[in-house]
């Protein structure tokens, strides 16, 4: 049991008797004296009450109070309820000697005149009444915790991952036949399964207020065409043979086009789904697809534009004029004279003359693995085997922001220094006019007209500068890790290579090995693997 105290009517005075704990149970606190005490309206000398408690570690101490005879005092408790209404905790004084005990009855009608209705433990009143523990907070009432629910979500059967990689050999040369990033499908598949909402359960408080539980996520299958819904909404089934993809949450099937060559024997090709030539793609034509576009031969001075991937087996000659644009990844044995941008990585076993952007990763790792000419941009890495040329050409190789991004943001930029000196010139000239209207000299309807004018502008040019400065912040917050950016070279790096991280550069003065470069202090650094 644990120390408490309790007070002694005698004749002409009255006392408190300290009892000490019971074995290694809680010692008296000389606060529950105090606060009783104050509750019963007595008084005394701290000093003397504190070195009494300290007396009453290990044995029974009386401590006089007052002189003169007071009635005995019942049992009673405090009730403290907590700032969330969940819990209602009791503590218990001790009666007097010759006072009465308090009843389980009094104890329900003292929660009762709180208003605690919910919760109440009876059974721990019970156990009090059975065996009573004072100076000590015991729970008496609990309201239930509100249950959560679950979370609609969606179980996609196919690889959502953008970034999946294409297989490699083992001499490092990519696998065309294993590239892991196009999803193909049958006719009947099951593409994905919705697993629907499970509301939470209301809880309560102990004065019986119900709270509601948290609101749970539902969720929509979405999905296009060659795609069928089953009736109860849950699961959505490929109709068609083809390549599936989740573009923005939204479920797409491709029937896949066919074709020989794209030369004069097919024109242009402006495609809805994926397309794939089993030979080549000649110059001056355009392959257009909302899917991706896999080419088995090769690529001359052409346009490839998918809203997937693009592939080419055999790489790409673009004679100075041909291009490559992906919403997605491009992967191509090599690329020559030729411009390229992929929303994901760049994947090739070299690159020559080029202009090549990439929103996340260029690798050019493979058998061959040589970047030489041209300018080739990453958002967060460059993996190259050979950086550069013996013969000088001029190569430069740039990461730690994408490409894209920064383009944009120089617009922007553009845009807004721009406006604000337009607002400069203007508000001048309306803070003229709004100080002669104030002052009651008439302006001519000329004037008026010319007042009118400017105050529409400098609406429309306040409006575009906060715009675009929300979509500057946007972009900002978007921009490669400069810190992680990096180009790592597994071979030899030549002199005269240009190595750019965010807005710092160098020049590779001499040969080296095996290296990499990172941005360190405001400089680039080689440092090693």
């Amino acid at each position: 049991m644990n120390g408490y105290f309790r007070l002694i009517h005698e004749a002409n005075r009255t006392s408190l008797k300290l009892i000490p704990p019971a074995g290694n149970d809680k010692p008296i606190d000389i606060n529950d004296i105090i606060e009783y005490m104050t509750m019963k309206g007595y008084s005394c000398d701290l000093p003397d009450l504190k070195r009494a408690v300290d007396a009453a570690s290990d044995k029974e101490v009386v401590f006089a109070l007052a002189q003169g005879k007071r009635t005995p005092e019942r049992e009673c408790c405090k009730l403290t309820i907590t700032p969330d209404k969940m819990q209602v905790y009791a503590r218990f004084y001790a009666a007097s000697e010759g006072g009465e005990k308090i009843s389980a009855g009094e104890i329900l009608r003292e929660l009762e005149s709180k208003g605690v209705k919910s919760g109440i433990k009876k059974d721990v009143i019970a156990q009090f009444i059975q065996s009573r523990k004072y100076c000590e907070d015991i729970l008496l009432a609990e309201g239930t915790q509100p249950t959560r629910g679950k979370d609609a979500f969606i179980e996609y059967k196919f690889n959502t991952d953008k970034k999946a990689k294409p297989t490699l050999k083992e001499d490092g040369s990519v696998d065309f036949f294993n590239l892991n990033i196009l999803n193909h499908c049958s006719k009947g598949d099951i593409l994905a399964i919705l697993h629907k909402e499970e509301a939470g359960v209301a809880g309560e408080d102990v004065f019986g207020t119900h709270i509601k539980p948290a609101d749970v996520k539902t969720a929509k299958l979405k999905f296009g065409n060659n795609i069928e819904l089953s009736e109860d909404g849950m699961t959505l089934t490929s109709l068609v043979d083809g390549h599936v993809e989740l573009i923005d949450e939204e479920v797409f099937v491709s029937d896949m086009l066919i074709v020989e060559n794209v030369d004069n024997s097919t024109g242009d090709i402006d495609y809805e789904g994926s397309v794939q030539v089993n030979g080549n793609v000649s110059t001056n034509f355009t392959v257009k697809a909302q899917g991706d576009i896999v080419v088995k031969g090769v690529v001359e001075g052409a346009v490839l534009q998918s809203s997937g991937n693009i592939i080419i087996a055999r790489g790409m000659n673009g004679k100075g004029k041909g291009s490559l644009t992906a919403k997605g990844n491009i992967v191509a044995k090599f690329l020559e004279n030729s411009t390229a941008q992929a929303d994901g990585y760049i994947a090739s076993e070299s690159i020559l003359h080029s202009k090549i952007t990439a929103g996340t990763e260029i690798n050019v790792d493979g058998r061959r693995g040589f970047i030489t000419g041209g300018r080739v941009c990453a958002a967060n890495a460059i993996n190259v085997k050979t950086l550069g040329s013996e013969m000088g050409a001029d190569t430069i190789v740039e990461v730690g922001a994408d490409p894209t991004i920064k383009n944009r943001i120089a617009q922007l930029q553009k845009l807004i220094d721009e406006d604000t000196k337009t607002l400069q010139t203007i508000q001048p000239v309306l803070i003229a006019a709004k100080q002669k209207i104030t002052q009651g000299i008439k302006l001519s309807q000329d004037q008026l007209k010319h007042i009118h004018a400017l105050t529409i502008a400098n609406q429309q040019k306040s409006e575009a500068i906060r715009e675009n400065e929300s979509e500057l912040r946007v972009l900002t917050d978007q921009t490669g890790d400069i810190a992680q950016a990096q180009v790592k070279v597994k071979g030899m790096v030549y002199p005269g290579t240009k190595i750019c991280i965010g807005d710092v550069s160098m020049v590779v003065q001499k040969n080296a090995h095996y290296c990499r470069f990172v941005r360190e202090r405001g400089d680039v650094k080689m440092a090693p693997f």
